[in-house]
């Protein structure tokens, strides 16, 4: 596959948007409102928000904080050893 040799920004909007997207979805399925979230997660609903419609860069730490509080796995390795990449 090719691909440009700077990294495009599109790119990097694009699959935050998708990331926020999916801890919405499982925010909800696990019955949670944003404020719910905020309360146990200790940080700002707005944060939330802005995560869940991709326009808040966040780092490993609140990724892993999500995955806690909200019972998911992002696991990488798993992907890997199942070559799913």
């Amino acid at each position: 596959m090719n691909k440009p040799e700077s990294l495009n920004n599109d790119f990097i909007i694009n699959h935050r948007i998708k990331i926020g997207e999916s801890i919405r979805e499982i925010r909800e399925k696990r019955g949670y409102s944003q404020i719910q979230l905020s309360e146990i997660m200790k940080i700002d609903r707005s944060t939330i928000s802005k995560i869940e419609n991709g326009k808040f860069s966040f780092s490993i730490d609140y990724l892993l904080k999500f995955s806690w509080y909200l019972d998911f796995d992002f696991s990488i390795y798993d992907n890997i050893k199942n070559k799913q990449f």
